[in-house]
C-alpha cells in the first residue's frame, strides 16, 4: 500500500498547469467528438465485447505495474505488438465498414447517434404482430430478427437481398413451406425487409432445453452476438417465443409481443403491459 501511495505522490508532484488558450479549447472538442464517435461505432458492432476484454486487460496491466509483478509485465510486453497485430486483422470488417460508412455520412449525421430514434413505425410493429400470430395458428415455423444497434450486414450477406416494406402477407408468404425462402431468418432493419434466408450462429449454450430445435438455437444465438430482437414461432407447437440479450422467453401472447415490440421501438411502454408468465429455457 505505501509503494502505491510513493506511486502517486511521484506522479502528482510532476503535474503543472499548463497555459489554456482558445485553441487548446478548439482541439480538446476535436478530441472529445472523435473518442466520442469511435465510442458509439464500436458499441454498434460486435467490437463492444472484445473492448470490455482489453479494458480488463489494461486494468490487469496497471495493478501489475503497481504491483511489479514481474512475470505478468513480461507476458504483456512480449505479446503486445502481436497483439496489436491480431486486433486489426480481427476488426477489419468493422473497420472497413466504418470508413465506408464515414464517407456516406454527412455533416449533421457525424454529430448526431441516432440515440432515441424510433427504430421502426407502428405500421411496421402492427404487421409483424399479425403475421406472427397468423403463422402461430397454423404452425408455420418462422424466424424474424430485429436489428438494434449491432449491425447485422454479415448476416444479411448470408442470405438473399430484399430490401421490402414489411407486410404481414410478404411475411407469411416467405415462411410458407416449400417455399424457396422459407428456410433460414429474416432480418428487419427499420421499415425494411432486407434480407430472407439467413444463416445465423447456432448458440453453444448448454442451459438451454434439448428440446429446442435449431430455430431456437438459432435465434438465441444472434441475441447472445448483437442487442437485437429474435421472434421465434414453432413449427411443432405453434407457439410464439422470444431470444433477447441470450435470454430465450417461450409461449408469449399477442399482448405481451407487441409491447416488447414497442419498448424495442424506443416508446414507453407501461409495466403492465409486459407482465407475463415467463418460462425462461433451462
Amino acid at each position: 500500500m505505501r509503494r502505491i501511495v510513493d506511486f502517486l505522490e511521484r506522479y502528482f508532484s510532476r503535474l503543472t498547469v499548463p497555459n489554456f488558450g482558445v485553441m487548446d479549447a478548439i482541439e480538446i472538442l476535436i478530441i472529445a467528438i472523435v473518442i466520442y464517435k469511435v465510442i458509439i461505432w464500436v458499441k454498434k458492432t460486435r467490437a463492444w465485447y472484445l473492448v470490455k476484454g482489453l479494458i480488463l486487460l489494461l486494468f490487469i496491466w496497471v495493478v501489475a505495474s503497481l504491483c511489479e509483478f514481474n512475470a505478468i509485465m513480461w507476458i504483456f510486453l512480449n505479446t503486445l505488438s502481436v497483439g496489436i497485430i491480431a486486433l486489426i486483422v480481427i476488426f477489419q470488417p468493422e473497420l472497413r465498414r466504418a470508413l465506408e460508412q464515414l464517407g456516406q455520412q454527412s455533416f449533421r449525421g457525424f454529430f448526431s447517434d441516432g440515440k432515441g430514434e424510433e427504430r421502426f413505425s407502428d405500421k411496421t410493429r402492427t404487421e409483424i404482430v399479425t403475421a406472427v400470430f397468423s403463422m402461430a395458428s397454423v404452425k408455420t415455423g418462422a424466424l424474424i430478427i430485429m436489428e438494434g444497434n449491432v449491425s447485422l450486414e454479415e448476416y444479411a450477406r448470408t442470405g438473399i437481398p430484399l430490401d421490402s416494406v414489411v407486410s404481414a402477407e410478404l411475411l407469411i408468404n416467405i415462411f410458407e413451406h416449400n417455399t424457396p425462402l422459407h428456410d433460414g431468418a429474416v432480418l428487419v432493419h427499420s421499415d425494411r425487409l432486407t434480407a430472407a434466408s439467413c444463416i445465423l450462429t447456432v448458440s453453444q449454450n448448454m442451459r438451454l432445453s434439448k428440446e429446442l430445435g435449431t430455430r431456437h438455437r438459432a435465434g438465441v444465438g444472434v441475441s447472445e452476438n448483437a442487442d437485437c430482437l429474435a421472434i421465434i414461432v414453432s413449427e411443432e407447437t405453434g407457439k410464439v417465443s422470444l431470444a433477447h440479450k441470450g435470454q430465450l422467453i417461450r409461449g408469449v401472447d399477442e399482448a405481451y409481443l407487441d409491447a416488447r415490440l414497442l419498448e424495442f421501438q424506443n416508446k414507453a411502454v407501461p409495466q403492465s403491459r409486459l407482465k407475463i408468465r415467463k418460462e425462461r429455457a433451462k
